[in-house]
């Protein structure tokens, strides 16, 4: 009996196959970024979509078939040919995606899937109901059968490269015309001899109708899965995103409500089941900064440069990071701005922290400077006041190293008090504490030192100690020096008086304790002091502003 193909159906067919090739290709590639059950879920998939592509090209090519009899098929062969077409190629792929061996070791899941599209093509041609017989020629079966099992072999091998999409394409159509040329092998190889005196078989459905509803089945299943696949590659990117501590947003030109990730929305402080406006972001920052922000992003979304910008929230006290780049379409027309938002006030704070810090390390060494200057200062003065006013070298040395002595005791002080402040009772008491308890008396509240006052009032508790053991109340066993001070309107009021010692003569020339008290209190910490030589003791009395 005479047969022949109508070229529609097979042009059609064959869009199919590559459609259904180039789709499995792209969906076995979304198994490299996933693990264990998922990992085999997307190989089900892409076997999946294989297996539903190439029943639907065998199905369309078998439409377009024209013998002179009507023909109808079998509904439940015609099922059993998509299931062998399904599951030997998803057997196939999850063989081949579990792991990955070497080429030559995938033959075996070659043959499975190879030799399931050949039950599928011949199931399929057992389903054909009409009045006439079908027999095949074995040689061109065996060639239909070598050309599956080369065409599931290349399959597999496609399947495990990770190329571009312009290989993908490529080996797509090359497994396309490669199934399709199997299917046509297989026609070549039927002989169809017509039935006498049989009963006619009513033809079925018309065949246009379902080469549409065919079509339209498999291309709609086919878009689906890419865009689960497309979706899936999304959520994967965003859950990277938001696991790096970062927001991803998106917008529609012109600028419409955004769509934000949870993490974007956590930045914002926005709940998550609100509603977002066009001018979200904008929204939130300060008058001051608006016109910036407009600004930059006037210019990405022109095309003159991205959206770079950083930004204080006065609402949450967070520093943000936003960062947009303009998408355009294939012909250039801007389409989108998407981005990503970080939360960057940890940084911003370490910055201020390290500037503080630095503002601070220089504060310090110009202080220093000014210390060791001052320090220097006092050294030089006491070396000479101390040389002008001794007979030897023997004498100036006694009373230099002392009241080089008094200088550290005061320095320690200061280095233990952060060169900040000093408690005056601490003080006085290092400078009394050679001499015995019950001879000197303390008396008056706390009292901190600035670090200048400390250095100056040192050096003058130590000459009047000095002066107490040589010639005054410390000079015996039965002197004694009372310290008594207060403090009223913002002055401290001190007295130093000593008693018990042996009679005070005044001094016949001013000496060097003298001009200390006279150039440190007076002059360089702005009191006022007071020195009286009574016969019973001397009293120093001081009046210093804090």
């Amino acid at each position: 009996m005479h047969h022949a193909y109508v070229n529609p159906f097979t042009v059609l067919s064959l869009a199919v196959a590559i459609l259904g090739a180039w789709t499995a290709l792209d969906l076995f590639n979304r198994t490299r970024s996933h693990l264990g059950a998922a990992r085999l879920r997307w190989l089900g998939v892409a076997a999946l979509a294989l297996g539903v592509s190439i029943w639907s090209m065998h199905f369309l090519a078998m439409l377009g078939f024209h013998v002179e009899e009507p023909v109808s098929y079998d509904a439940g062969l015609t099922l059993v040919s998509f299931l062998l077409a399904t599951a030997g190629t998803a057997a196939a792929f999850l063989a081949a995606g579990t792991a990955r061996p070497a080429a030559w070791r995938l033959a075996p899941a070659a043959l499975l899937m190879g030799g399931a599209i050949v039950a599928m093509h011949y199931v399929g041609m057992a389903a054909m109901r009409m009045n006439a017989s079908l027999t095949y020629r074995p040689g061109l079966v065996a060639l239909s059968v070598v050309v599956a099992v080369v065409a599931a072999y290349a399959a597999l091998i496609a399947a495990r490269q990770e190329r571009d999409r312009v290989w993908r394409g490529v080996a797509a159509v090359i497994l396309g015309l490669a199934i399709v040329s199997m299917h046509h092998i297989g026609m070549a190889a039927l002989t169809v001899t017509a039935n006498g005196g049989g009963a006619p078989v009513e033809g079925g459905a018309s065949p246009v109708v379902l080469a549409v509803a065919v079509t339209a089945g498999a291309v709609t299943l086919l878009f689906l899965a890419v865009g689960a696949s497309m979706a899936d590659q999304r959520a994967n990117v965003l859950a990277a995103v938001d696991a790096g501590g970062v927001g991803f947003w998106e917008a529609t030109l012109p600028m419409k409500a955004p769509v934000m990730s949870r993490r974007a929305r956590e930045i914002l402080s926005i709940d998550p089941a609100e509603r977002l406006g066009p001018s979200e972001i904008g929204d939130r920052l300060s008058p001051d900064d608006l016109p910036r922000h407009r600004q930059a992003l006037d210019q990405a979304i022109g095309g003159t440069g991205e959206y770079d910008q950083e930004w204080f929230l006065p609402g949450s006290g967070r520093w943000i990071h936003l960062r947009g780049r303009l998408i355009r379409s294939r012909s250039g027309r801007p389409l989108k701005m998407s981005g990503v938002i970080t939360d960057i006030t940890d940084r911003r704070e370490a910055f201020a922290a390290l500037a503080d810090s630095e503002r601070l390390q220089w504060v310090l060494i110009n202080e220093l400077n000014h210390r060791v200057k001052n320090t220097l200062a006092t050294v030089q003065s006491i070396a000479r006041q101390t040389a002008r006013r001794t007979p030897d070298v023997a004498t100036f040395t006694t009373l230099f190293e002392a009241r080089l002595l008094a200088l550290s005791n005061t320095q320690n002080l200061l280095t233990a008090g952060n060169w900040e402040r000093v408690d005056l009772r601490a003080m006085l008491a290092q400078e009394l504490a050679p001499y015995a308890e019950e001879q000197v008396r303390l008396t008056g509240p706390d009292v901190d030192l600035t670090a200048q006052q400390t250095l100056g009032m040192g050096m003058v508790f130590h000459e009047l100690a000095v002066n107490a053991a040589k010639y005054g109340a410390l000079a015996n066993a039965t002197g004694c020096v009372r310290v008594d001070w207060s403090v009223t309107d913002r002055h401290l009021l001190l007295d130093w008086v000593e008693s018990g010692g042996p009679q005070v003569q005044p001094p016949q020339r001013r000496g060097f304790g003298s001009a200390l008290i006279e150039s440190t209190v007076n002059r360089s910490l702005g009191g006022s002091a007071a020195l009286a030589y009574l016969p019973e003791g001397l009293s120093f009395s001081l009046r210093l502003p804090l």
